[in-house]
Order: C-alpha cells, then sequence, then structure tokens
C-alpha cells in the first residue's frame, strides 16, 4: 500500500493545542464543547476543533516558517476561544490531566471515530480524561521521516519532562510528572514507535493493520513521534497539554531545532542517534515518573546514564547555532528558563504544597493559561470573573 509524503518545506511547523473548558466558580470541567464549537465554527479551515471528550476543544494553526509566527497566531485563536467561553460563564484550562475530575464521569463527544475508540478500548477509553500538546514540523523528504521519528525518540525524556503537567489525577497525586503519558499508552496504537525504519516498512505496516480491520487512516497510528503523511511533517506527539502560549512556543522551538538538526545530519550522510528500544521505553517511564529529577541513558561511544537536567543544558548548548537560524533563540532559552524555575507538574505541587486544595490548582492553571505566561512564583492574580475554592 502507497502512501504519499505531502510535500513541505525544510521545518516550517504547526500546533495542536488540546485544552479543557471548566467552570468559573468551581474550575470543575464542562462537557460544553459542541456548544462552544457550534458558536465558533468547527469545519476546515477553522482553527477550533472538537475532540474526543465533550469538554475539551483544540486549537490548530496554520503553517509557519517562524515558531513566533506560529505562537502568535495561537494566542489570538486563544483569546477567541477564551471571550466565547468566558461569555459562558466558562474558563481554559491546560494541562495534562484535570487535578480533580472523575474520569467515569465525563462525556465523549459523538461521531463514529469517537465511538470506535470508546468500544474498542473500553475501560481505557474512559479514563482519557487527558490533553496533549502536538508539533508539526516540515521534513523535505519521506526518506528522512522514519530515521528522524527514532531520532527524536532518543530525546523524547527531555520533551516530555518539560511538558509534563499531570501530577494529580482524580483528587490524588499520582506520585508522576504525567500520568497522561501513564493513560494514553493504554492504547494499542499509541506509544513509542516500533522497530520501523524506511517508508516502506512504514507502508506495509499501515496495510497489516488496514488488512486485519486495526485502522483505516494513517492518523489512527497514536505514536509519540511519527510521521504525519497529509502534511509532509514529523509529528511530536509526547508533549502533556501546555498551560501557557510561551511554554508551547518553546517547546516547539526545540522540537523544530532538534528535527532540523538531524535534517541536516541525513544531508550531510551521518547516522543519527539511535538507542536500543528498551533503553527509549525505559528513559521514557523515567521522565514521565521523575520529570527533569529523571536520569537516562543516552548514546554514544558508550552507553552513559546522566541527569536529565544536565543533559538537557547540554543539548540546548549544541542547538544555538540552529536556532539563530530558525530565529527561535528566544524560544530555546526559555527552555532553560522552564528548567530552572520549574514546568507545570512542579508549580501543581507547589500550589498544592501551599493550599491543600486540588482546586486551587486548577484555579492557578486556569490563570496561567489566560495569563499567557507561566507563573513560577505564584503571584498572578485571580482572573476577573473566577475565584478560587479555599483549600
Amino acid at each position: 500500500m502507497q502512501i504519499s509524503f505531502a510535500p513541505s518545506a525544510q521545518s516550517t511547523l504547526g500546533i495542536e493545542w488540546e485544552l479543557a473548558l471548566v467552570e468559573s466558580d468551581t474550575y470543575a470541567l464542562a462537557p460544553r464543547g459542541e456548544e462552544l464549537l457550534t458558536a465558533l465554527g468547527d469545519a476546515p479551515p477553522s482553527p477550533f476543533r472538537r475532540e474526543y471528550m465533550r469538554h475539551m476543544v483544540e486549537i490548530v494553526t496554520g503553517v509557519h516558517t517562524t515558531v513566533a509566527g506560529a505562537a502568535a497566531e495561537l494566542q489570538e485563536h486563544h483569546r477567541t476561544l477564551d471571550a466565547e467561553a468566558g461569555a459562558r460563564g466558562l474558563r481554559l484550562l491546560a494541562a495534562g490531566t484535570h487535578p480533580f475530575a472523575k474520569a467515569a464521569e465525563q462525556a465523549t463527544t459523538s461521531g463514529e471515530r469517537y465511538a470506535r475508540i470508546k468500544e474498542r478500548s473500553r475501560y481505557w477509553a474512559d479514563r482519557l480524561v487527558i490533553c496533549g500538546t502536538h508539533v508539526h514540523v516540515g521534513v523535505d523528504s519521506s526518506a528522512k521521516a522514519l530515521p528522524i521519528v527514532h531520532g527524536l525518540a532518543v530525546y523524547l525524556p527531555h520533551l516530555l519532562a518539560l511538558s509534563a503537567s499531570s501530577p494529580f489525577w482524580e483528587g490524588e497525586d499520582s506520585g508522576y510528572a504525567s500520568q497522561r503519558t501513564m493513560l494514553f499508552q493504554q492504547l494499542p496504537s499509541a506509544g513509542l514507535p516500533p522497530a520501523v525504519t524506511t517508508w516502506d516498512e512504514y507502508e506495509a505496516y499501515f496495510a497489516d493493520h488496514v488488512e486485519v480491520g486495526i485502522m483505516s487512516q494513517t492518523n489512527e497510528i497514536r505514536w509519540d513521534v511519527r510521521p504525519s503523511p497529509t502534511f509532509g511533517t514529523i509529528e511530536n506527539r509526547v508533549l502533556d497539554g501546555i498551560p501557557t502560549v510561551r511554554e508551547v512556543a518553546a517547546l516547539a522551538g526545540l522540537t523544530q531545532c532538534i528535527t532540523e538538526w538531524m535534517s541536516r545530519q541525513l544531508d550531510d550522510g551521518r547516522l543519527l542517534p539511535r538507542l536500543a528500544p528498551w533503553f527509549v521505553r525505559e528513559n521514557k517511564w523515567r521522565a514521565a515518573r521523575y520529570g527533569l529529577d529523571a536520569h537516562v541513558v543516552l548514546p554514544g561511544r558508550r552507553l552513559r546514564e546522566l541527569a536529565l537536567r544536565d543533559s538537557l543544558n547540554v543539548l540546548l548548548e549544541d542547538l544555538l547555532p540552529i536556532a539563530a537560524e530558525l530565529s527561535c533563540s528566544e524560544e530555546l532559552s526559555f527552555v532553560a528558563e522552564m528548567a530552572a524555575r520549574g514546568p507545570s507538574y512542579e508549580r501543581q505541587r507547589r500550589v498544592y504544597a501551599r493550599t491543600g486544595s486540588v482546586t486551587a490548582v486548577a484555579a492557578a492553571a486556569v490563570r496561567e493559561c489566560r495569563a499567557g505566561t507561566p507563573d513560577f512564583d505564584g503571584l498572578t492574580p485571580p482572573a476577573a470573573g473566577a475565584q478560587d475554592v479555599p483549600a
């Protein structure tokens, strides 16, 4: 089965950002996504899309040559969505999981595609009360797609730990930086990319799944990082729901820089870094569990176990020249600030330690989302029209 890889300019990018709707007074999930999208319009080319759960809305950008351009569009659409939500007594929350919602009480969106997911995965489908962020980066050849997919898998722990925003699940601290990761990988087509290393093998992989009735479209391949043939991109899907536009931009910039670096390596006839699948899996689990405090196994002349924070600093330093060429130096520098001052999972736990309230955790995430930048110091005033529920 032949799968065409759409023409795409190298290192162009687009972003898909999933958000949850919550009540402005209680911060409980509000299953009113379809109502909101009816008002805004969700038929392509609308930037607003429905998602698996009724409380979710997704913002999708167009194609951009710079991270700044994509972030500006994302911010504009967020303002539109926030205003429409606010008029209905709703607020927006972007995080891998909602801090206290009960999964079994949430409703799924109508539609054949979502009904298939629910029927096939049953218990785990009912636990997909999760949000993610997807970053597409253009690649100029299908021959590069699978090598870059597996190359990026080496750096998934860095990307996952920085985006991790789901420590709380159903009102309790899960002990994980990214509980969303543990939930989503229960779907059989999700998780780490398997040992598919060439475009021919990718086509055969998809054909096999079509033949036995598991899939009918390539977007049903839900790997953490995957080719997106329709757009001619590599899609980074490992990221949790990222709370603010500024953090989305930072991790989009990091994804863009790594992908561009790997593309150039391939152009020069060099091999990309690879790890044995068992180490890729271990690294992903460690990042989901411990976030930036994880130690990970990395390739080199010999295998090395390094502190994730230390290896991130080395990676950012190596990417500085490419970031300058791609005009995302500012975004890349903010990655370092995020690591130093605390990704969302750390900020959420700080709020809980101070208040003892998961409602306060949700309220803080809502305020950050509206402000568009992380509140590292816990000083952002409550959003207008919203009030915290005391611990």
